[in-house]
């Protein structure tokens, strides 16, 4: 759930890259304890594109939770669970890791509906449905979704559920995923690099004093602080919420997902090429952004009555809590109406931490005149 997931854990065989398991315990501290405090919950719950587009999918497609027995994976405040109780569930698990769950209750309680909506703390992977049967939900909803979709390994949790509980005529609340890229022009790659440079600038200066009133020559260190200050500064995605106008060429999509067919290994690293066709005279190729939409369709078996979509592309009305990934290109572009920008685009989870994503971008000019430019590969942290 972007930055701040309702909960619920990746697989235990899970790992940063198909490596080693995850640490439980590690993960805990890292990732869940965040999202038992109620001030990150109502940062959500403020988020009006998002609560909309939920309440919107859930109340214009009734059919699909009257009489029905419903799972919430992550289910933070409880919302979704007492929205589904309310369009008609006849049974809804909720599904929580942390002590937000308790909060969880409260509301169901205060919002008459405790008879249908069972609260249930616990990881997805660990709990165990009351109710009798291997396919034994009708509908999973859950919102899963982080930085650039994929971010936090939320979605993992839910194949896990639909996996072991989703009867064959089930259906996903979202049922699809979409991830964009699209060209932009940004002032954030020169005050990034203006900061690193004045933290270089400090550094050096230290660097003397120290020798000149310690004697300690510190400037064996130089090399591997600017490495780090290059991460921080240069190297790692930035959130932003973008005026459409700062994109300066078609979007592409470079992910589809079906939530009711994909799998862990599709999701685990994900490739795409695309050409991006550049539709502004004598700009600046600044950067790339990243964003995703969902979409609330049921399934070929029981669709949706009415689609409901949910997007975070840059919107001159404001964005979601999600914004866009922003990922700064070192060097820019001078680009003009007719370019094409290749991009080879790859993202795999972060070996320190499988809940984080390293991402590596080659891009390529190829100028209306029939000139190409060098390729020029760069690497970016999703954290």
């Amino acid at each position: 759930m972007a930055s701040l997931p309702n909960g619920a854990a990746a697989a235990p065989s899970s790992s940063a890259a198909g490596g080693r398991p995850v640490d439980k315990e590690v993960d805990f501290a890292n990732y869940f304890c965040t999202y038992a405090y109620l001030y990150h919950q109502k940062e959500m719950l403020c988020d009006r594109v998002r609560m909309d587009a939920y309440h919107s999918a859930v109340f214009r497609n009734p059919h699909h939770f009257r009489g029905k027995v419903v799972l919430d994976v992550g289910t933070g405040s409880g919302i979704l669970a007492i929205w589904s109780a309310q369009a008609g569930a006849r049974k809804v698990y909720a599904v929580e890791a942390t002590n937000v769950a308790e909060h969880a209750r409260e509301l169901v309680r205060a919002n008459g509906v405790a008879d249908i909506v069972e609260v249930i703390q616990g990881t997805m992977e660990d709990i165990v449905l009351p109710e009798k049967g291997e396919s034994t939900l009708d509908v999973i909803i859950s919102e899963w979704m982080g930085y650039y979709l994929l971010r936090e390994s939320m979605f993992d949790s839910v194949i896990c559920a639909r996996d072991r509980w989703l009867n064959p005529g089930g259906v996903m609340y979202p049922s699809h995923a979409r991830m964009w890229l699209a060209p932009i022009r940004s002032g954030l790659g020169d005050k990034k690099m203006e900061d690193f440079e004045i933290a270089m600038n400090d550094w050096n200066l230290f660097v003397e004093d120290t020798d000149a009133y310690y004697g300690v020559n510190m400037n064996a260190l130089t090399k591997a602080y600017r490495a780090e200050h290059e991460k921080f500064y240069l190297k790692s995605s930035i959130w932003n919420n973008l005026h459409p106008n700062q994109l300066i060429g078609q979007p592409a999509v470079i992910k589809e997902i079906d939530c009711l067919t994909a799998t862990v290994d599709e999701i685990r690293e994900v490739r795409a090429q695309v050409m991006l066709p550049i539709n502004q005279e004598r700009t600046r190729l600044a950067a790339l952004a990243g964003w995703f939409d969902v979409h609330f369709r049921g399934s070929n078996q029981n669709p949706a009555v009415q689609e409901v979509e949910l997007s975070t592309a840059p919107d001159e009305n404001g964005g979601t809590h999600w914004g866009q990934q922003v990922f700064l290109l070192t060097p820019s572009l001078r680009v003009n109406e007719g370019d094409n920008v290749k991009v080879s685009f790859s993202m795999v989870r972060s070996k320190e931490n499988h809940r984080l994503m390293d991402m590596d971008f080659t891009y390529e000019l190829h100028e209306s005149s029939g000139k190409k430019l060098p390729a020029v590969t760069t690497k970016i942290y999703l954290e």
